[in-house]
């Protein structure tokens, strides 16, 4: 996927922050960083690599919790699906090419900021 998108990061400027992206424990920076500087070298100065909050077991237990606790970044993307979910139109995916179902997504949302500006009456 990174390979299709090259372009957006080829003409991004160096001027402005970089792209953050949130890793999850299970993968690698350093890994993910010489895969990428293979396609493209001068990748990690357009964009950097920030591992989520994972907490310890005396955070857990501060919290009076135990076992799995999800990692509050995390639930950024699940509450995303979760939205996603209740459009009619992404209940299956019927689409033939990856540009209509990515311009069904933005509708989706897009629906979804227009309720949340609307003014209720």
């Amino acid at each position: 996927m990174f390979v299709l998108n090259i372009n957006y990061f080829k003409s991004k400027p160096l001027d402005i922050p970089k792209i953050t992206i949130l890793l999850d424990h299970g993968y690698h920076p350093e890994y993910l960083t010489q895969e990428l500087e293979q396609i493209y070298p001068e990748i990690m100065t357009k964009i950097q690599f920030q591992l989520s909050t994972k907490p310890s077991k005396q955070e857990k237990a501060a919290l009076g919790k135990c076992g799995f606790v999800p990692a509050v970044a995390r639930w950024v993307i699940e509450r995303s699906n979760a939205w996603m979910e209740r459009c009619k139109i992404l209940v299956k995916n019927f689409e033939r090419t990856l540009t209509g179902a990515t311009t069904k997504l933005n509708l989706c949302f897009i629906r979804l900021m227009i309720k949340r500006l609307a003014v209720p009456s």
